[in-house]
């Protein structure tokens, strides 16, 4: 136990008030995570549903060009217009949060004349096809770059609050009650030297009069 002395008094509520701008700092920085926390969700269920959609309509066109094109035509396509794709994963830092980027140095979606094969030959429902898969592998590279960065920010939020919690719910009253009992104390102390001291001054008169 900390002896009960005004110094340590004093540092106690030095520390007590530390403590309570931590808090405010850590409750200022939780909600700027929320606040990117909201603003990066709402891309990445748009991209979820967008890319629902395209897949949907992707497999519609595949299965007319299957009709027309025969399957050997159009895995004879696929071959031709199949290629890499460089993906670079980088890391970046938000409000000192880090997280991975994945970025891409050229875009999955294409011209028709950029596929390698001879466009004129195929059929629309091919091309448009192909055009919405490209389109589906970009969706998904981004949304790679959303779910890291909504993970990140996740699990930040969460620690941050328990965090603040333990300080809120533990510590600040844990210090709140030894600065009461040391305080309690001392004014205790203080109301018995008082009281000497008026006895001892009475004391003093009464030697004097006698």
């Amino acid at each position: 136990m900390i002896h009960p002395t005004r110094t340590n008094l004093l540092l106690l509520r030095e520390k007590a008030h530390s403590i309570h701008n931590s808090i405010g700092i850590l409750k200022a920085r939780r909600q700027a995570l929320m606040r990117e926390f909201l603003a990066t969700t709402a891309p990445f269920l748009r991209s979820r549903e967008d890319i629902r959609k395209a897949y949907g309509k992707a497999i519609g066109e595949l299965a007319l060009s299957l009709g027309h094109e025969g399957k050997d035509g159009v895995e004879s396509v696929a071959c031709a217009a199949r290629r890499e794709i460089g993906v670079e994963i980088t890391e970046r830092s938000i409000w000192g949060l880090k997280y991975k980027d994945v970025i891409t140095h050229d875009s999955p979606v294409r011209r028709p004349d950029e596929r390698g094969y001879d466009y004129l030959s195929t059929s629309p429902h091919l091309e448009e096809c192909l055009q919405l898969f490209e389109k589906i592998v970009e969706a998904m590279i981004e949304i790679a770059e959303f779910e890291s960065k909504l993970k990140r920010l996740g699990e930040e939020i969460l620690k941050t609050t328990r965090r603040i919690r333990v300080l809120e719910e533990r510590i600040l009253p844990d210090l709140g009650m030894r600065i009461r009992a040391i305080a309690q104390y001392i004014g205790e102390r203080e109301r018995e030297s008082y009281y000497r001291l008026k006895q001892f001054k009475n004391m003093r008169q009464e030697e004097a009069i006698s």
